[in-house]
């Protein structure tokens, strides 16, 4: 009981930050710099919103992608911030485009690091069924 419902509550926190990572993908398009965080986003979304459907392979190769993606332009956001004096570091002034930025690309790192442990769990049910136990 406690495994099916820990699937479900997981789903639907995939689903729902799929939906999240979606509308955030639709909204920068008219972005200056769309083509960072455009593919950010959709990367994102694809991993969330693909649970159980496509192959944990590809799942995993792509979230390590975003991962990597999320963590450089985080670093990238900070850095302009640090360098032109935007926002300040801890700032949650969401006018600001850099501290909107980074708080995305916080919860895209975050939203990864789950996915990764759900895909060792994942791998690991998946061996211990193989053994038949």
């Amino acid at each position: 009981m406690a495994t099916s419902t820990t699937t479900s509550l997981f789903s639907l926190c995939s689903l729902l930050m799929a939906i999240l990572f979606a509308y955030s993908a639709s909204v920068q398009l008219n972005d200056p710099d769309w083509y960072f965080w455009f593919p950010l986003y959709s990367c994102a979304c694809i991993v969330n919103l693909t649970n159980g459907v496509v192959s944990t392979k590809l799942r995993r190769k792509i979230g390590i992608i975003t991962l990597c993606s999320g963590i450089l332009l985080y670093l990238k956001v900070v850095l302009e911030d640090v360098v032109y004096g935007i926002a300040g570091f801890w700032s949650l002034d969401l006018s600001e485009r850099v501290v909107r930025e980074k708080i995305g690309s916080i919860l895209v790192v975050m939203s990864m690091i789950l996915q990764m442990e759900a895909f060792k769990v994942q791998t690991r049910v998946k061996e211990f069924s193989n053994m038949g136990c």
